[in-house]
């Protein structure tokens, strides 16, 4: 981990609220590092990055909306750059060892709160983030209560071809120019936050680790998902058709509150319109 990593992580930290402490578990896989803030007996709620470098700080305009009710904790992924350290003796290697990993980590935080280690959590991901948090809720289903999903990738359609055309063209000859120009490709132009910005172009200086991926769920399996879920997807994603991935949500999860922001990208997200995100979040987390 370079020390300009490091400098650019610590100013996106800054942006959370001051309570913020960063904890480190210890699991089968590895180290991981988890930002936690929100009153200690608030209900627990985990949030999961997306992929490519997003990292626990890319959840800096929600933390502190979220934390007003919750014990939040963020993660930085196992395998994805971030200050956790995978175990080289023991990887991550299938959609099982990410179940088990998570499962690991959710026992960890909530004896770290002094709860029930029975207790349920609220679960949130974003992109690669939200396929993580489904399969879990999907394999786990007894640990969560409350499942929101923000624009998640391979759950309910695949990627578009000219996204996957245009990343893996950028991953093949990652520099910070190249990421940042396929990072303003996708959000339009739009502004984003510059040290976030800064942050995500140090990340692409991480060594290339193939994540654990898998197929979009059975739609059996999806149909059989007794919680209640909120999918919240990118109008103006370039990652996916998001309104042919709301139909599908929609018709797919039983419980499922299912709207598209109409002003938003996929990697603008969730940060982007935090207003708006969050008075959604919060609303469907407190009900």
């Amino acid at each position: 981990m370079s020390m300009n990593f490091c400098v650019a992580y610590d100013k996106v930290m800054a942006k959370w609220p001051a309570d913020r402490e960063e904890i480190s578990v210890r699991t089968a896989f590895g180290e991981t590092v988890v930002n936690v803030c929100g009153p200690r007996d608030g209900t627990p709620l985990l949030l999961l990055p997306g992929g490519g470098g997003a990292t626990s700080a890319s959840w800096f305009a929600n933390a502190a909306e979220l934390a007003r009710t919750h014990r939040v904790h963020a993660v930085d992924l196992i395998g994805e750059p971030g200050r956790s350290v995978r175990d080289t003796e023991s990887p991550l290697r299938t959609v099982e060892d990410l179940t088990a990993w998570l499962d690991e980590l959710v026992g960890a935080l909530l004896h770290d709160m002094g709860a029930d280690p029975a207790a349920r959590i609220h679960l949130g991901g974003h992109s690669y983030g939200g396929w993580i948090a489904l399969q879990y809720a999907l394999h786990v289903p007894e640990r969560v209560s409350r499942l929101f999903l923000l624009d998640p990738t391979k759950c309910f359609s695949g990627f578009r071809t000219v996204y996957l055309l245009r990343a893996g063209s950028m991953m093949l000859r990652r520099s910070p120019r190249r990421l940042r120009a396929f990072l303003e490709w996708e959000t339009g132009g739009v502004p984003l936050d510059h040290d976030w910005l800064r942050l995500q172009e140090e990340a692409g200086t991480f060594p290339l680790v193939r994540p654990v991926t898998g197929p979009a769920p059975e739609p059996e399996t999806l149909r059989a998902l007794g919680l209640p879920v909120l999918v919240l997807l990118a109008g103006r994603s370039r990652a996916h058709d998001a309104r042919r991935v709301a139909a599908r949500a929609a018709t797919l999860l039983p419980r499922a509150e299912v709207t598209v922001l109409p002003d938003v990208s996929h990697h603008a997200l969730p940060h982007t319109d935090s207003a708006e995100l969050n008075r959604r979040l919060t609303g469907f987390l407190a009900a």
